[in-house]
């Protein structure tokens, strides 16, 4: 990880977590969930904007999410990003996450311990909590008409690239996602960084570039984020986008935790 200038309010560290991370249960197929140190990447995400996971799949696994991209029938909507100039490139909207497993387990495991962390972050922000099963969580989505699903795979080819965005989606907004990266940077692709743009208040902007490994997984921030400065918390908004990609084709999973309207 990357990045243009260090953080300012580096005399005044967050606040120390409460409690303990939910452990992820061993799940067949996917045994690095449940070997996540979620301490270690809160801290990681307090000290940096952004947490960087060890590999959550194998290439097979990759390649299986990979290969849905062209089933039509998986998908709700398609939006080529050129039509809204929100960059360049593909990305779909899968209609049903519980109909690619990978897909649906990932995001059912992996919302307990994100829920811990945005927990650690409410009083911070003066905020809500949130609860502790995704099942919950899209119920009371449901109940406040977001009914569409939000979880998504995005391909680039060469030239493409993603400005710089946040995924709200409606008034019930989980406040951290988790992107995977699908292909091997070097080998399946070159280029196509992803880029974390935080804005601090009274200060310059600072940019945040991950270049994450194939299975690697990012989580970050929906909106803002919370830094202690001398007179408390204050929220940094964040924004994310992706480089244009030089050659090759680069595939990532979006895990977005709320439903869209």
């Amino acid at each position: 990880m990357n990045q243009s200038a260090p953080a300012v309010d580096t005399l005044f560290p967050p606040a120390a977590p409460v409690g303990r991370a939910p452990h992820v249960p061993l799940t067949d197929g996917l045994p690095a969930l449940s070997a996540l140190d979620w301490g270690q990447l809160y801290a990681q995400l307090n000290e940096e904007g952004v947490a960087l996971t060890p590999p959550l799949l194998s290439r097979a696994q990759c390649q299986e999410i990979i290969d849905t991209f062209d089933e039509p029938g998986l998908f709700r909507s398609t939006v080529v990003m050129q039509r809204y100039q929100f960059g360049r490139g593909t990305y779909k909207y899968y209609a049903d996450p519980a109909t690619v497993p990978l897909v649906r387990t990932l995001r059912e495991r992996l919302y307990p311990p994100m829920a811990w962390m945005a927990d650690q972050w409410a009083p911070q922000l003066d905020e809500r909590t949130f609860p502790h099963s995704l099942e919950e969580l899209l119920a009371e989505c449901a109940d406040n008409g977001q009914h569409r699903s939000t979880p998504l795979i995005l391909r680039y080819g060469p030239g493409d690239y993603a400005c710089l965005h946040q995924d709200v989606y409606g008034d019930i907004v989980f406040p951290l996602q988790i992107a995977i990266m699908l292909n091997q940077p070097g080998e399946d692709f070159t280029g196509g960084e992803n880029v974390f743009v935080e804005q601090r208040p009274r200060f310059q902007s600072r940019a945040v570039v991950v270049r994450p490994r194939l299975g690697q997984g990012m989580i970050f921030p929906v909106r803002h984020r919370p830094v202690r400065g001398k007179n408390g918390f204050r929220r940094h908004p964040m924004r994310h986008g992706t480089n244009a990609v030089e050659t090759g084709r680069r595939t990532t999973l979006g895990l977005i935790f709320h439903n869209a309207r």
